[in-house]
């Protein structure tokens, strides 16, 4: 009469193990998907899409390559002269784990991102019109100009070092490259940016969210204005919620777009309630886990009315 009893604890064994083995691959992938540079550019492009959606626009497939090879290819170089200028100077203290993740694999990231640099070159030069690789020559060489400040000696004023003013820059320049394709779109068919309003405060507000995420992450790593965040975090996600509201009949697809960047805020306020309970890397990674609810204006398809 025990086998019935041993079969049952079999049974629950096994529940246990598939229960614990599907965190744990989770985990991983996350792991992998941080330490690989993957998340920026998969945000790069849901974000995008998002913009291009609110205004009823179509992406080409091929610029969803382009923003995800470049975008890679840039953090990829970012994090190999962080960890060279750190080994340098002997100051490993300010290394985390994507740092030398990026270090003990450069013989195989180096080729790779340069292949993936060259890629993103052939597509703006053989399928972005002549015109618009002109006016993002300005974007490129503000994005340029910050990548040699902070990577070369002198470095960057300090003003600007402070938390917080390079935060802002980062926000800014990842969000109007994400934007740009819109942008393109919408100057080629002769689209006034002053019909289009809603996009600029989508635009805005999604740049003080990458700004957010930003000052989060820095503050988690470096210890400092640890208060700032939750303040932040929570203010911009009242913002957020006042706007979509306030855009919910006239512009359905800007209110969507801004309500889900809100509920990032909100999950990054999460977060930070949580940071104690969670690896440094676990956290690293939902930190842009959670720039991804963009993704739902993607789903429902919202566009303006």
């Amino acid at each position: 009469m025990a086998l019935p009893l041993a079969n049952s604890k079999i049974e629950q064994n096994c529940n246990i193990r598939r229960a614990t083995v599907r965190p744990a691959l989770l985990s991983r992938l996350l792991t992998f998907w941080h330490l690989t540079s993957f998340d920026a550019p998969t945000v790069a492009v849901v974000w995008a899409f998002a913009f291009a959606q609110v205004e009823g626009r179509h992406l080409q497939p091929w610029i969803a390559l382009l923003l995800f090879s470049g975008t890679w290819s840039v953090y990829v170089g970012d994090r190999l002269l962080d960890g060279h200028r750190a080994i340098r100077s002997g100051q490993l203290d300010a290394l985390r784990e994507r740092h030398f993740f990026h270090w003990r694999h450069r013989r195989a990231l180096i080729p790779l991102a340069s292949c993936s640099a060259g890629l993103a070159a052939i597509l703006i030069m053989h399928l972005m019109p002549a015109a618009i690789r002109e006016r993002n020559s300005v974007l490129a060489a503000a994005a340029l100009m910050y990548f040699s400040g902070v990577h070369s000696s002198p470095q960057l004023p300090k003003w600007l070092r402070k938390i917080g003013s390079k935060e802002l820059i980062v926000g800014v320049l990842f969000t109007a490259g994400c934007a740009a394709p819109t942008l393109w779109q919408m100057h080629s068919a002769a689209s006034r940016l002053s019909n289009s309003w809603p996009l600029l405060v989508c635009f805005t507000f999604l740049a003080v969210l990458a700004w957010c995420n930003c000052q989060a992450i820095e503050s988690w790593e470096s210890g400092d204005n640890q208060d700032n965040v939750a303040m932040h975090a929570g203010l911009l996600s009242v913002t957020g919620v006042l706007i979509a509201v306030a855009f919910s009949y006239s512009h359905p697809g800007a209110a969507v777009l801004v309500a889900t960047a809100a509920s990032s805020s909100l999950l990054l306020l999460v977060l930070d309630r949580m940071r104690f309970r969670l690896s440094p890397l676990m956290l690293r990674a939902l930190a842009d886990v959670v720039l991804l609810a963009p993704v739902v204006v993607l789903v429902l398809g919202a566009h303006p009315a």
